[in-house]
């Protein structure tokens, strides 16, 4: 289908067939800044592309705030945005495309069908508060929520459009005398102090949206958008016409004081205390009294900013563009509509919009001493998947790693040894400390790093009795290496010490600047410092015996790169942008000839965590996107938008790869396809509103896969069908 044309003259009349690597089918709106198309990729994928309005693309600051506008969408890009597939700020015409989500505007919906009910009310503010939590986590401010910047997808309500959303540590600044924003849902500091705004809008914002959703008009409401402003620095909210149970919490998002109003995390605590907060209906419209049904999904499938502006950034909200070109495709068949499971968890969005549901197969219980329900083993056994939650009353993800036949995992303040065969619980230490990291196994020990940074409680891998407590540099770094620990000093120094008994066998200068970085990689039988120069340009990296100290290899290398993984005499690299830290490259060093073979990535990204397996490198970026480089082939084998907001580091068997989500989700995806093949059920618990500083990978032990969950929970789930976790 060819694209639809605008009826404007000019550059406007005729964008081209394609923008980017996308084929363009038809426009899904337009507003002041730009025009929003319906594409696909080469794969099929669907995708909402936004394209600047050929004179804003002349303006060199226009261009500024559009690329803000996507680093601002890249950094959110997560399961309650629309995820940034690829952007071009610096094309003639600049354009960003974002994952296409089928399903109305809250501001259409609204129009179509009238206020909502009660019930979906409730589903609707706890699922944007969630989305500010994730958005205001990310550092960014979104500064224009409103209901045509909300989607109503099937898997919960999704914020789009940050054109003028402003992360706190960005160098643009609002101009003086200028107002940015929608009269009717900015928050009184929008009109008195511009440059100070800060998350509190956006809670202003969310409470003025709710209005809206409840009564079909703003707690504001005027034809003049100067007596909107006053009524809103000066005059209380008008809250005729939302619920009763509602009132309190939405007068407090109105709150004219920013200090005076909840903050994101605050508000998904108070929802999720009541369990009405999570009706779990779709966002269904009632039927009309003396009328058709409505259809499940009316109006149109949005993308980004795809209501039409009427003015500069001052104008009032407006309607998205309707009719036969705003929705999908004529006669595309609407997706079946699942019903979600129960509980808090149902409104956490899955990869790429599933919401897998279902229970577990088995629970394992696990008592306070540690031992595990006789008949809830057997069970589990037999079963195969089994879940634990090893620390009574601790809500965070246990960090574990596997040896030895045995699952050892940290939680804060203790450490557990748990048979990864069934999730029983073999020791169960106090360690003061402990959580900060997974465990280590080195020399025949326990290695527990503690939250100061500065120690290792060692433990006896069969008790878990204290065998020793070791000082690390608290101004270094350091790695365990095979049966070594290897500490990396300030004054460039890197030392060797054997994990067993404590004692130093060999130190050795590592040149480059004062402080080297350490790596160590499964299997590989050296360790590696690396250093890069101070201009970035060039990385020395330092091949040595863990044992002895000796140096295996030294060579300098182009660009600012960070070791991922090591493989038959092959060191893997990332190679990093010095200014924002995004991945540009691949490199595989092979150490044996000198040879050096670099993968350009067709995007850069964004806080990637990889990791080897033969010639390949999956990446995981912050924002989802979960990727497969070719080393050997020098290309890139499959790309998967995974919509994980924040990930662990992929691990892979060679037939899947899987990724720990921050929501406690275990993905596969197909190793040679890149297709998400499962995914288990979110699991966060009391504890949602905290985030680790470090999310540890999956574990492979005995043909399964097994991870920590933020509710504090240790789960497993076999590798042979993972089609099947949708019930684990």
């Amino acid at each position: 289908m060819a694209p639809q044309r605008n009826i404007e003259a000019g550059a406007e009349a005729e964008l081209p067939e394609y923008i980017g690597h996308y084929r363009l089918e038809s426009r899904l709106g337009s507003g002041g800044m730009g025009e929003v198309h319906l594409a696909r990729s080469a794969s099929g994928l669907k995708l909402a592309v936004k394209i600047v309005h050929a004179q804003f693309a002349q303006d060199p600051e226009f261009r500024g705030r559009f690329r803000q506008e996507v680093a601002a969408a890249r950094r959110v890009s997560g399961a309650f945005t629309a995820p940034v597939v690829d952007a071009d700020p610096d094309a003639e015409r600049p354009w960003m495309a974002t994952l296409f989500i089928p399903g109305p505007t809250l501001a259409d919906h609204v129009k179509r069908n009238g206020p909502m009910p009660a019930a979906q009310l409730r589903r609707l503010m706890a699922g944007l508060a969630e989305a500010l939590r994730d958005i205001h986590r990310a550092g960014v401010v979104h500064r224009d929520l409103k209901p045509s910047n909300v989607l109503l997808a099937e898997d919960g309500p999704k914020v789009i459009d940050f054109g003028i959303s402003r992360p706190k540590d960005s160098e643009l600044r609002t101009e003086t005398g200028k107002l940015i924003g929608t009269p009717t849902f900015m928050a009184p500091e929008q009109f008195r102090r511009p440059r100070e705004v800060g998350p509190a809008a956006d809670i202003f914002a969310l409470g003025s949206v709710l209005v809206h959703a409840a009564t079909g008009r703003g707690p504001f409401d005027s034809d003049s958008p100067y007596v909107v402003a006053y009524q809103v620095v000066h005059d209380e909210p008008d809250l005729t016409g939302v619920p009763e149970d509602l009132v309190p919490l939405v007068r407090r998002c109105l709150a004219k004081d920013p200090e005076d109003r909840p903050t994101s995390n605050e508000l998904v605590r108070e929802l999720r205390s009541t369990a009405a907060s999570y009706d779990t209906q779709a966002f269904i419209p009632e039927r009309r009294t003396g009328g058709a049904p409505d259809t499940p999904w009316p109006g149109p499938a949005s993308g980004p900013d795809t209501e039409p502006d009427t003015g500069p950034d001052t104008g009032q909200d407006a309607e998205p563009a309707s009719g036969p070109e705003a929705g999908p495709e004529a006669g595309q068949e609407k997706p079946a509509r699942r019903r979600r499971p129960r509980g808090r968890t149902a409104l956490i969005s899955g990869a790429l919009g599933l919401l897998m549901a279902g229970s577990l197969v088995t629970v394992m219980v696990v008592t306070d001493d540690g031992s595990a329900s006789g008949d809830a083993l057997a069970r589990t056994r037999s079963a195969g998947p089994w879940e634990t939650k090893p620390v009574s009353g601790t809500p965070a993800a246990p960090q574990c790693t596997h040896g030895t036949g045995t699952l050892f995992c940290a939680q804060p303040g203790a450490v557990v040894a748990l048979d990864p065969s069934d999730g029983s619980v073999r020791w169960r230490r106090s360690v003061d400390g402990a959580g900060r990291l997974a465990p280590v196994l080195s020399g025949g020990l326990v290695h527990v790093a503690t939250t100061d940074g500065r120690h290792l409680e060692v433990l006896d891998p069969s008790s878990g009795r204290t065998h020793a407590r070791r000082d690390v540099p608290a101004q270094g770094g350091w790695r365990f290496a095979g049966d070594m620990l290897l500490l990396a000093g300030a004054d460039g120094t890197v030392t060797g010490v054997d994990s067993a008994s404590g004692e130093t066998r060999w130190t050795m200068r590592a040149p480059g600047s004062s402080l080297p970085s350490l790596a160590s990689f499964p299997g590989d039988p050296l360790a590696y410092a690396t250093n890069t120069s101070a201009d970035g340009a060039s990385t020395w990296i330092i091949a040595v015996d863990p044992r002895t100290g000796a140096v295996r290899r030294r060579a300098a290398l182009r660009g600012m790169l960070s070791p991922v993984g090591a493989r038959d005499g092959s060191v893997f690299f990332l190679d990093l942008d010095r200014s924002t830290g995004d991945a540009r490259a691949v490199v595989r060093y092979v150490s044996g000839s000198g040879e050096v073979r670099r993968v350009e990535l067709p995007v850069p990204r964004q806080s990637p965590q990889a990791e080897v397996r033969g010639d390949v490198v999956h990446l995981l970026a912050s924002g989802g996107a979960l990727e497969a480089v070719d080393t050997a082939a020098g290309r890139r084998l499959w790309l998967l938008e995974t919509a994980v907001s924040r990930g662990s580091a992929p691990v892979s068997d060679g037939r899947h790869v899987y990724v720990v989500a921050a929501d406690g989700r275990l993905l596969a995806a197909d190793a040679r396809t890149g297709r998400l093949v499962g995914q288990t059920r979110p699991r966060l618990g009391a504890g949602s509103d905290r985030v680790a500083g470090t999310l540890a990978p999956p574990v492979l032990a005995e043909g399964r896969v097994c991870a920590g969950a933020p509710d504090g929970t240790v789960f497993a789930v076999g590798t042979s069908d993972p089609a099947a976790w949708q019930t684990s």
